[in-house]
């Protein structure tokens, strides 16, 4: 069952406390939905709740690590136990990982994926069977980034790879988790406004020791975030008129689409005109 109306919805906003993220939830949260913040930082949370003020029977918030397994089960079955599940997931937590790629540890791969990539598993995983039990239905937003469409720069890939992986990941689940009522979008966004330049601040000790980019990330804690960048709450009305539509890709910007543009035409000039069989892959689904 698509989600046609916020009111007396439970939507459940990762990196839900600050940005984007708040962004979404402010939006939601005017169109009728009782909404859960997530977020890493006790100082984001604290200061998300104040900006709400009177807003306390529809907003609460908890501290989640999204790499955090047995932490992200445990929100989940919260989640069941005090509204019977959720109907919208926000999959929008993540870091802005930068630094020279040859300076790159595993704990710098491992950061990136896991959080911008592996948040998104571990919601899907633990709330997906959720969605499916109570039967009501549902919607699950990813935050990726339009990084993930175009060739970025050396200090960038593994922020673009992992954003990637949340595209192709999302793409191809959406048409099974559609026959069962959930549906499925793509956040792209662009320059918005948020904190997710502080990203040595949100880096869990054991992703830091032997990072390669503790230089680069206390650079990047010092971006001035422009004036004409994207408000969150602006990208809130795009996610939550996308989620209403079931639209598969949501995306914030245009100043990308010759680039995006490039990129597709050259995989489509790099491939063969032959037209061999194409392999089913959908042929082991009922095996």
């Amino acid at each position: 069952m698509a989600i046609d109306s916020f009111e007396g919805k439970v939507a459940f906003v990762t990196g839900g406390a600050s940005g984007i993220g708040l962004g979404i939830a402010t939006v939601l949260v005017g169109r009728g939905a009782k909404v859960v913040l997530a977020d890493l930082r006790h100082d984001h949370i604290e200061h998300a709740l104040r900006t709400f003020g009177g807003r306390s029977n529809a907003v609460s918030a908890l501290q989640l690590d999204v790499s955090d397994r047995a932490a992200y089960r445990e929100a989940a079955a919260r989640m069941q136990a005090e509204f019977g599940g959720i109907d919208i997931l926000v999959n929008n937590a993540g870091v802005g990982l930068e630094g020279p790629i040859l300076e790159a540890t595993y704990a710098d791969y491992d950061f990136g994926m896991g959080v911008n990539f592996g948040g998104v598993v571990n919601g899907f995983v633990e709330f997906v069977p959720q969605m499916r039990a109570h039967g009501r239905g549902g919607h699950i937003v990813s935050t990726a980034s339009l990084a993930a469409e175009v060739v970025m720069p050396e200090h960038l890939a593994i922020y673009a790879a992992s954003k990637a992986a949340v595209c192709h990941y999302c793409e191809a689940v959406k048409a099974r988790l559609g026959e069962e009522g959930i549906g499925v979008s793509i956040l792209l966004p662009g320059p918005v406004k948020s904190n997710i330049h502080e990203t040595q601040s949100n880096r869990p000790a054991h992703w830091l020791e032997g990072s390669g980019y503790k230089a680069s990330e206390a650079k990047l804690s010092r971006r001035i975030v422009g004036d004409n960048w994207m408000e969150p709450k602006a990208v809130g009305e795009l996610v939550a008129d996308g989620i209403l539509a079931n639209r598969t890709y949501i995306v914030t910007h245009g100043f990308y689409k010759d680039a995006m543009r490039a990129r597709a035409e050259a995989v489509l000039a790099a491939t063969p005109d032959t037209q061999e069989a194409a392999p089913d892959f959908g042929r082991f689904r009922d095996e």
